[in-house]
């Protein structure tokens, strides 16, 4: 792969080649992604999206909103920190392409900020009840009527496809959904691969999947502007990661590591010495011992070592990255970058305390099973109305019930496989309180 290439500013639709010295400086496209990102209503919903707690009444516990945009902040860190030091290594990029470092942080933090938009209510959880109602629920029943691959995209489904789905599909009148430059796409599509073959190697790139059938000529199309290496071919294809990839996934490493880490904390769920203790092993290099023990309260302490964390982390993955740049660009580094950290043991410790002391909380537990039963309601409702729409025996209540649903949604002029999957990306698209309270609606327990 090629930094030419794989800095495309290229757009869905477009018919001329955009030049990145022919930019605009004060409207620079990969800023522009940025912009359309953020003023997207999917990514307005994630403001009441799950990160850690489903429905937490706490101020301070982070939402997939939030989480989306620290991550961005940290993404923007990452990509300036390499984008300087590859303009150092490659000076053609910048002195005949124009390309500037500040351009490797503006698609790091835009792919950044999207990465979560596709994610379903009530956190991973969601995405698990979504499929296991068509793989063991009633939803099962159309297993018969699909493709392999079609009712592996459902019984699988999957936020990062649906986030490319969301952020490119083309609707009447809206070409290409936000027509986002073909290098933030790039740099978003953590899984270039479709749903099946499922896990066919131990490589990060084929641990899930990143598209939809639905989406499968747009992102082929994606892969091979950026010029991404195919690393299947015939039926199943799939491409390898965009370099820039490392990093939002990175971001979201990190983020994940620490900020889930101190809500956490903040919520009792991890007694302060003992989390304190933690961070205190990942940064005692870097701490400054006298100003830490002048900080008299916990909370001001705890900002303290996350910032100091963070920055560490940030500071190890873009030496990582740019120390493995050429098995990177020749789709042969197949970890995460903080699976390369030096600090890997710290922060391995830290995700252990949040999975026994957080993930696994009664707390969480009780409200993804109730999560569960909100899912699996609502699809059953909508699917059995939309599909009974489409084979010409519907009833009165089902017409009501679709009419409950945003127009683009109604529709059942298509396949049934895209009847459903698209009835699954509704769900997706909902923000928790919204799915309980069109669950409430549609069960009668609420007028």
């Amino acid at each position: 792969m090629n930094w030419e290439q794989l800095l495309s500013l290229k757009r869905q639709g477009d018919t001329l080649k955009r030049l990145r010295k022919e930019q605009d400086e004060t409207r620079l496209g990969f800023e522009v992604d940025y912009d359309r990102i953020i003023f997207s209503s999917a990514f307005r919903s994630l403001q009441d999206k799950t990160q850690v707690i489903p429905l937490s009444k706490t101020d301070f516990v982070h939402t997939r909103l939030t989480h989306s945009l620290e991550v961005s902040v940290v993404g923007r860190s990452l990509g300036r920190i390499v984008g300087k030091k590859l303009l150092d290594k490659h000076p053609y990029l910048s002195e005949v392409h124009g390309y500037r470092f500040s351009d490797f942080g503006s698609i790091v933090a835009a792919a950044a900020l999207a990465h979560d938009i596709g994610n379903p209510p009530f956190g991973h959880s969601g995405e698990k009840a979504i499929g296991e109602y068509f793989k063991s629920g009633k939803g099962a029943k159309y297993q018969k009527d699909l493709t392999k691959k079609e009712y592996r995209d459902i019984i699988d489904f999957e936020g990062n496809a649906n986030g490319f789905k969301l952020l490119s599909e083309s609707k009447e009148g809206v070409k290409g959904g936000l027509r986002l430059s073909y290098a933030t796409l790039g740099a978003f599509m953590k899984y270039p691969k479709e749903s099946l073959p499922k896990k066919p190697t131990k490589h990060i790139a084929d641990k899930k999947f990143g598209f939809f059938q639905s989406e499968k000529d747009f992102f082929k199309e994606v892969a091979d502007e950026l010029g991404l290496i195919p690393t299947r071919t015939g039926e199943d294809f799939s491409f390898s990661r965009h370099p820039l990839t490392f990093l939002v996934e990175a971001a979201d490493d990190i983020c994940y590591t620490i900020i889930d880490f101190e809500d956490g904390i903040n919520l009792g769920l991890i007694p302060e010495d003992y989390a304190l203790e933690y961070l205190i092993k990942l940064v005692k290099d870097k701490i400054n011992t006298k100003k830490y023990n002048a900080i008299a309260y916990m909370e001001d302490r705890l900002s303290y070592l996350r910032a100091l964390a963070i920055n560490t982390l940030i500071q190890d993955a873009a030496d990582i990255f740019v120390e493995n740049e050429d098995k990177i660009l020749s789709g042969d580094f197949d970890v995460s970058l903080l699976d390369k950290s030096k600090y890997i043991a710290q922060t391995k410790d830290i995700i252990k305390l949040s999975v026994e002391r957080i993930y696994q909380s009664h707390e969480v537990i009780e409200k993804e099973i109730a999560g569960y039963k909100i899912i699996s309601d609502i699809l059953d409702v909508y699917t059995g109305a939309l599909v009974r729409k489409k084979e010409g025996n519907s009833s009165n209540y089902d017409g009501l019930l679709i009419q409950t649903l945003p127009e683009f949604y109604q529709r059942t002029n298509m396949s049934l496989y895209h009847i459903l999957l698209n009835t699954c990306c509704y769900v997706a698209s909902l923000s928790d309180s919204a799915a309980v309270h069109i669950h409430n609606k549609i069960m009668g327990k609420q007028l």
